[in-house]
């Protein structure tokens, strides 16, 4: 296995491979809302129009032009208007930027020597990846859209679990001025991540179950760096909202929580995390997946259970542990990813 020492420096626009056959894939994820400019207004937004509108405007309105795919816009129309309240949006959806090697185009002018140091480079290239960022949230949030004389208004913001500066910056506050924390040698710094919306399948044991596996799982995390703690539970709720359908088939993702012995190891897999997706070797699929930090102590408990025995990691599975007879109603065939 590699040294997580690895992931020590990397820059926001590279690719990583981890275990296990996964690939983390750099990107720039927006939120996106659409609003009418007149409250009042009770009209349906289209949503290929607002689509169409916001593909041109990547293409042609920006400093640099992004032909984006059209399957990385996604706007999803209210589906009952009669229930939405008048400071609601008409439509909520995403933006995938993917294609960001324009920023690693080097300039015409001489790079000083001492940025011309992999560390030199790669904070070069995270200052102009949060810089596009917000320009590009500049940009679109309140752009203006009209569609048959109707106007209506964009909202863009990025997603919390992509910023990880302002996650950082969420922790250092959370233990300055917080009365919880994780104390370890009398300074307090959080240890554990938490990620929602990865494939089940993905982490399960191939050929055997299409449930996660915590051995599985461990072994992926475990490049990253030594583990404590580790928890692995089906997440049937990723995704939904009031306006979403329930989903389909149960236990399509996972969530998954994993404590560190040591900070760094925290701090990089999470910075690694942030603004990427997730794919499988052989698959299409790419997981738009959700992380964090935990900020309520998952494993507090589990910690008392382990004094004396800290080289012996606590392993914690969520899932249910029920077995449905083959002939059984509940029994069917367990639904694919689309790939």
């Amino acid at each position: 296995m590699r040294s997580p020492d690895r992931f020590d420096c990397v820059s926001p626009i590279e690719s990583l491979e981890i275990d296990n056959d996964l690939t983390l894939l750099p990107r720039v994820r927006l939120n996106i809302a659409v609003y009418p400019t007149n409250p009042s207004q009770t009209k349906p937004v289209d949503d290929w129009q607002v689509k169409r509108a916001l593909l041109d405007y990547l293409k042609n309105s920006l400093s640099v032009s992004l032909a984006v795919p059209e399957e990385d816009v996604e706007v999803a129309r209210v589906k009952d208007l009669k229930k939405r309240k008048r400071d609601e949006p008409l439509a909520r959806g995403s933006i995938v930027i993917r294609d960001l090697g324009f920023l690693d185009r080097k300039k015409s002018s001489r790079i000083d020597e001492e940025d011309n140091t992999k560390e030199g480079l790669v904070k070069i290239l995270e200052k102009k990846y949060s810089e596009w960022r917000k320009y590009l949230v500049g940009k679109m949030d309140g752009l203006e859209l009209n569609f048959g004389g109707l106007k209506f208004r964009l909202s863009a913001s990025l997603p919390i679990s992509d910023d990880f500066e302002g996650m950082k910056k969420e922790w250092e506050e959370h233990f300055a001025f917080g009365s919880k924390g994780y104390s370890r040698g009398g300074r307090r710094e959080p240890d554990t991540i938490v990620l929602r919306g990865v494939p089940s399948r993905w982490f399960a044991e191939p050929r055997v179950s299409s449930k996660p596996s915590m051995l599985v799982t461990h072994t992926i995390f475990s490049t990253f760096g030594s583990i404590r703690n580790i928890s692995v539970a089906e997440d049937n709720d990723f995704g939904q909202d009031g306006e979403e359908e329930a989903g389909l088939v149960s236990g399509l993702h996972c969530k998954i929580v994993v404590q560190f012995e040591k900070f760094k190891d925290f701090h990089n897999a999470l910075k690694v995390l942030c603004g990427r997706s997730m794919q499988k070797q052989g698959s299409r699929l790419l997981a738009g997946y959700e992380v964090s930090w935990d900020k309520d102590g998952f494993f507090r408990g589990s910690r008392s259970q382990n004094q004396g025995k800290p080289s012996e990691p606590y392993y914690r599975s969520e899932a249910p542990n029920r077995q449905v007879p083959r002939h059984s109603p509940e029994y069917s065939r367990p639904k694919r990813f689309r790939e």
